[in-house]
């Protein structure tokens, strides 16, 4: 997809408790699904549906806490989430410093914006996790052999 065609979003969000605020404003990156079974750990789900923007992009105030971990690809994944209601915020790639990784759902009835292009980590989704049939899916990252 060429970048004219992501969308420009301009968009705040607030943690369920309302102690953390997040603001983007920029174009998105990319939109995907991940099924990997850490996002299906941190979001008690069969995926994480995200969007990647500049870090520059995204804004958070308020009172954070991080957890890193090892991710498949041998990065370090670190999620910062709200310690006071464990609200998901934001999201780090070692891999991918410059990017920020927000989770859609954040924004609540403020995402119609979203359109996910791809399923990432296919080959830990489970069945039950309804999915548009038609999205295109990889086993692993996009970058890497294992499409279908």
């Amino acid at each position: 997809m060429p970048d004219t065609d992501k969308s420009i979003v301009e968009a705040d969000a607030r943690c369920a408790c309302g102690g953390v605020a997040v603001a983007v404003k920029g174009r998105v990156l990319s939109m995907l699904i991940c099924a990997c079974e850490d996002c299906q750990k941190a979001t008690g789900s069969g995926h994480s549906a995200v969007a990647l923007f500049r870090a520059g992009d995204v804004s958070v105030t308020g009172d954070t806490r991080s957890f890193a971990r090892p991710s498949n690809s041998g990065a370090t994944f670190t999620r910062w989430f709200c310690p006071h209601c464990g609200t998901p915020i934001h999201g780090h790639s070692s891999r991918a410093e410059a990017i920020t990784v927000v989770p859609v759902g954040l924004f609540g009835r403020n995402s119609d914006w979203y359109r996910p292009s791809q399923l990432i980590f296919a080959r830990s989704h489970h069945d039950w996790d309804a999915v548009d049939a038609a999205l295109p899916r990889w086993q692993t990252y996009r970058d890497e052999e294992g499409h279908g």
